[in-house]
Order: C-alpha cells, then structure tokens, then sequence
C-alpha cells in the first residue's frame, strides 16, 4: 500500500515536471511566432527563477550576473561588433576615448613570463618614483604578480587619482627589489605622434612629415592640428599618416582628420539607420585643410573602424582624376562599412601598394616607437630590432619622393613652355 502511495506520488510529480517543460515548450513557440513581448519576457523570467531555484550552484549565481549574461548574449547574437558593456567597460571605453585615466603612468608588458615596465611616462608618478625601463613588476599591493595577465594588472594598476596603489619592483641588472608607494594622478595618454613615439614631429631635408595616429579619442583632432603647424612651419610638401595598429575609435574624429586632408564640400561619409535622426552625411569644412598636400597613407590589419573610415574616404575621393591619397601596407582589419565611400565590412581595405611585414618586424617597430622600449631587450635582441628595417614606411617615402619629383618636372616644363611662347609672341 505504501509502495502504491510512494509510487503515485512520484508518478504525479514527474507528470507534473513534463506539463510545465511543456508549458514553457509551447509559451515559447507561441512567443517567438506572434513576436509578443509580454509572453517573451513571462518566458525570460520564467526560465531565469528556474536556473536560480533548480542550478546546482544557484546560490553561486546572483540575478545580476544572469541578467548581464542574458545581455550580453542578446547582443553578440546581433552582429560580431555589438556588444553590451557593464558599468566597468565602459569607464574604461570612456577613458580609451577621452584621452585621459587614472593610473600611475607606465606602459606594461609581459617579457619572459614576467610583469615588465615597457616604458614609464614622462612627468608621471611611475617616472618620479624612479621606476626605469625593463624593470619587473613582483607585486602589486603585497600580492604576488606571478600569475596576474596584463589585463588584470593593468585593472589594479589604474584606478582614481588621488588614491596609492603599493608595487614591489625588481630591477634585473641589479637584483634590487624596491617596494614603492604611488599616488596615482590623471594621466593623458596623447593619440597623435612623431616616428619616435614623442611630440616634436622633426622634419627631414626631403621635407615629408611624418604623423602617426594611435586611435582616435577626443582631443585627437587638435593634436593632429598641432602636428600639422609644427610641419608647416619646417616646409613639409608631403606627409605620411601611420594608420598601423589603430583600432578605431570616434566618427566625428575620424570624420574631422579626412577633413585636413579634403576641399570644402567633400563628401567624407554617410550613416545609415532605421530612423531619419540616425542619417547623415558629412561634409568637409574646409578649415585647417591642406587638399593638395601628397598623402600617403600606411596601414595593416590592425587599422580598424575608424582607420579604415579615414583610409577609405581619401583613397576612394578623387582630386585632379587620382586618389586624394595613396594607401600602403597591408589589408586592413574590416569592421563597419562605410556607405558610398567604400564598403569594408569584413573585407577591409586593399591598399593600392601592398607591403607585407612578418610579427617580428611589427613588434621590433613598436618597441622603437616606445621611448625605452629598446632598453627591455637583451642586447642579442637589441640588436636585432634595430637592424629591422620599416619597410612600409620606407616605400611610402619613395612614393612620395616620386611625386614631388613628377611634380617638379611638370611645373618646370611649364615654365619653359610659357618662356618660348613669349619669346615667340616678341618674335612676331
């Protein structure tokens, strides 16, 4: 009798189990053909109660972490660049694009299996505290950083000025370990540079500039002002733009440095949306432009977004029947599209002189470009890297050597030409 009992109830149970599996079944179907969004969000709360009561780790998860999760999977359903970002994300997105972030003022790297100073900023708590180039970073707040990734240091790193943050610094050719306490301060990060990684922007005797562009944040448009009166002033008459490893960042910015380089009017870019606030399309100003300066443009598969806005506007914009600029180097990342300039989306941007270069040669470059980046290496690979030659940035050179040589020739054929037609005209 009692096995009959135990029995039933086991029986009703599992019954009962199926009818609400179905339930869910049928409410979801049902949801998803009349696309109602009461019935689908019943649905979402529905399922989010029952991984909360019925996970075997349920009292791990919080509602929070379920719901960011949901978010986050809704929106990388979407396409491969959306993306949903918590509260922490985006302070750091917003620091990417302002310029500026709270820290202690050294560029990190992993060397060896070892947290490394690449470089320490200038006028910096870091560069005060006498942190130096190579050195490695033991401990971070009394906690080893054997096992810490670059993220996560970088995360403990940071933080508001004002506040200390303790590290244990090992300097290798010596073996002194220093435990130092730093206040961290609001550091500026600049996005425009010179080819050696600084602010100075030196002009040649062949009188090419050179400007290289990090990313573009806010304040990237003034520095590239900056940069452009520094060269005007030495006689630049053709310019290089360094596109490399520049993932991207702010439309309007983007938008405003094809601004420097078009005539008033030009068309640099459309946006596309489902609703008339989100079209537009923007036009050159015409302020602080150089429309005739030879342009050169170098770029690899880490110029994304933005970069490759810039680098499709002025490679598909036409000025006296050519490309307003030249683009060199490698096929470019393809993220995002631009409408009627040129379509990129997970294609990129085919430069019109393609110039590959192996990782290693991108990685001695970049360790030029950062002040004391050099000073990491062992001399071995000192060596090395300074031997690699930037083979990119040199054939834009040739490039726009050839120009200026072309263009130099046909101005002085013309001024011949002008001279025997008024030798003539006095001859009659």
């Amino acid at each position: 009798m009692k096995k009959r009992i135990l029995y039933g109830l086991l029986l009703t149970a599992l019954i009962l189990n199926l009818l609400l599996g179905a339930r869910i079944y049928f409410s979801y179907a049902q949801a998803g053909e009349k696309d109602d969004v009461y019935q689908t969000i019943e649905l979402f709360t529905r399922v989010l109660e029952r991984v909360r009561k019925d996970y075997v780790d349920g009292d791990k998860v919080t509602y929070k972490e379920l719901i960011y999760s949901a978010l986050k999977g809704m929106l990388n359903s979407l396409d491969p660049h959306s993306e949903f970002m918590d509260a922490e994300k985006y302070n750091e997105l917003k620091n990417d694009t302002e310029g500026t972030f709270g820290g202690v003022g050294i560029v990190i790297g992993m060397r060896d299996n070892f947290l490394t100073v690449i470089s320490p900023m200038e006028d910096t708590p870091a560069f005060k505290a006498g942190i130096l180039t190579g050195d490695r970073i033991i401990k971070i707040e009394g906690k080893s950083a054997e096992k810490l990734s670059l993220p996560d240091a970088v995360k403990r790193l940071r933080g508001a000025p004002g506040t200390d943050v303790n590290i244990t610094v090992l300097h290798p050719s010596s073996g002194q370990v220093r435990d130092i306490k730093l206040t961290r301060a609001e550091i500026k990060v600049d996005t425009v540079k010179d080819t050696n990684g600084k602010r100075e922007f030196p002009l040649g005797e062949d009188k090419i500039g050179y400007i290289r562009l990090t990313q573009f944040g806010e304040q990237t448009t003034t520095e590239l002002d900056d940069a452009l009166k520094k060269l005007d002033k030495q006689g630049m008459q053709a310019m290089i733009l360094d596109l490399r490893n520049n993932p991207g960042g702010l439309l309007d910015q983007a938008a405003k440095v094809c601004e420097r380089f078009l005539p008033k009017n030009q068309l640099i870019v459309s946006t596309e949306g489902r609703h008339a606030e989100e079209r537009s399309q923007l036009y050159a100003s015409g302020r602080g432009a150089h429309p005739n300066l030879p342009l050169v443009i170098l770029v690899n598969n880490g110029s994304a977004s933005a970069s490759e806005i810039v680098a499709g506007c002025l490679q598909d914009t036409t000025a006296t029947g050519a490309s307003r600029a030249i683009i060199i180097g490698e096929q470019t990342f393809g993220k995002g599209s631009v409408q009627k300039i040129l379509p990129i989306h997970e294609k990129g941007i085919t430069p019109d002189i393609v110039v590959p270069m192996t990782a290693e040669e991108e990685e001695a470059l970049f360790l030029r470009r950062n002040p004391g980046g050099m000073d990491s290496l062992p001399e071995d690979q000192r060596e090395r890297a300074l031997s690699v030659h930037d083979l990119q940035l040199e054939r834009a050179m040739d490039v726009l050597k050839g120009i200026r040589l072309y263009a130099n020739r046909a101005s002085a054929g013309e001024k011949a030409a002008g001279k025997r037609s008024e030798k003539v005209a006095v001859a009659r």
